[in-house]
């Protein structure tokens, strides 16, 4: 039970004496051994029944191995943010993207409260707040890949009873609207661009690289002899870092893309006129952790022979793109699309398309280009009309609406 701090039982007494502190501050003291560290943990009370409700849930945490030090809570969404964020086993950019969703999004709304102060309704408050700068898409990944990934980490780590990022609705996603350039414009951003750079779109459009992919290219990527082109490596591009040749963005990003004629026959030409140049730069591809300075052969570089950071292929690109007529913001990524729009209408697979790409899942490859599949909905009603039409033995279909006695 909760101790009397007001007055002290010796042994041998029948009525306890009065103690140093009797009348001045909370009178019960709950004590307890913290089941996690093993040390001693105590909390005052004024009032004896606050004392013995607080004793009776420490003693049932422990027992049901739920137990919580109230202390930990109390750590600002901040200082746990700052902690949780250096802990993640994360590659640069996805590290360089958390810590700015920290810094812009979460921490100067909610950093300044309580952990285990946060309320489904400050969430609530959060998402309309964000909901004012933030597309529902972005609002969607910020959200679910780290606020809510954050109270997870502190529920997991004991910090928190709860987690506040249960039952919030958020607006509804947006499906992104591509623009898929048609093959003329394809070739006429080739022509738009400096002449150095003429190959990229033609490349990108035919084999589907992400732009890193593409300005990492160095020449034992291109197998002419067998048309191939190898994704091994990126030209890694985080902020505030120098740029650095990486592992590509995930696993499967390693693939094999065969190139069409055309596309090996610019790549050719381009390395005629404009040879590889020799670069130094980090590589950690072998380990991430311990990259080594090497000399790099890019395919790509700018005219001074550094590597394409995104800042400078960005204000080489933009002046291409207004010149060819294609909306403010068209990039690689969306050649990409057109690489992937080609395979999905010339009858590829899903599992072919993702592949080609270098998705994760077949899923990513679906929700990305669901809409793009042709004629599906015309697929499936043939589907149907011949499984019904086999379906009856006498002749007469079960389309044709006659009734089967």
């Amino acid at each position: 039970m909760p101790d009397d701090l007001w007055y002290l039982k010796k042994k041998g007494d029948d009525k306890p004496l009065p103690s140093k502190r009797h009348g001045r501050g909370s009178r019960w003291r709950v004590r307890w051994t913290d089941p996690i560290t093993g040390k001693d943990r105590s909390e005052l009370f004024e009032r004896r029944a606050d004392a013995e409700r607080h004793e009776n849930s420490i003693k049932a945490d422990i027992s049901r191995g739920q137990y919580i030090d109230p202390r930990d809570g109390q750590i600002t969404v901040a200082e746990y943010a700052e902690e949780w964020r250096k802990s993640l086993l994360q590659r640069k950019n996805t590290a360089a993207n958390v810590e700015r969703f920290l810094r812009l999004h979460i921490v100067p709304v909610l950093g300044h409260l309580p952990l285990a102060g946060v309320r489904a309704s400050h969430i609530r408050s959060w998402v309309l707040d964000r909901s004012a700068v933030l597309a529902p898409n972005s609002l969607h990944r910020v959200y679910s890949g780290v606020l809510a990934a954050l109270f997870k980490s502190a529920l997991v780590d004991r910090r928190i009873g709860f987690s506040p990022c249960l039952g919030i609705r958020l607006p509804e996603l947006v499906d992104p609207q591509y623009t898929i350039a048609t093959a003329e414009q394809v070739h006429a951003l080739s022509e738009a661009l400096p002449k150095r750079f003429g190959a990229v779109p033609i490349f990108a459009a035919g084999c589907g690289w992400r732009a890193g992919e593409i300005m990492g290219l160095e020449p034992e990527g291109l197998n002419f002899l067998r048309r191939e082109a190898y994704v091994r490596q990126q030209l890694l591009n985080v902020p505030k870092a120098p740029l650095r040749i990486a592992r590509p963005k995930t696993r499967t990003s390693v693939r094999t893309n065969e190139m069409a004629d055309l596309v090996r026959l610019t790549m050719a030409r381009h390395l005629e006129r404009f040879p590889p140049t020799t670069v130094e730069i980090e590589d950690e591809t072998d380990d991430p952790r311990r990259p080594v300075q090497r000399k790099a052969k890019l395919i790509f570089t700018l005219e001074n022979g550094k590597p394409i950071s995104s800042a400078a292929w960005s204000l080489i690109w933009a002046p291409a793109v207004k010149a060819v007529g294609l909306p403010a913001g068209y990039g690689l990524r969306d050649l990409r699309h057109f690489y992937a729009t080609v395979l999905i209408y010339g009858g590829a697979s899903v599992k072919t398309v993702q592949k080609a790409l270098g998705h994760t899942k077949p899923s990513t490859t679906l929700d990305v280009y669901t809409g793009y599949w042709p004629e599906a909905a015309a697929q499936n009603r043939v589907l149907v009309q011949d499984a019904l039409t086999v379906a009856s033995a006498d002749g007469a279909t079960l389309a044709s609406g006659q009734d089967q006695q």
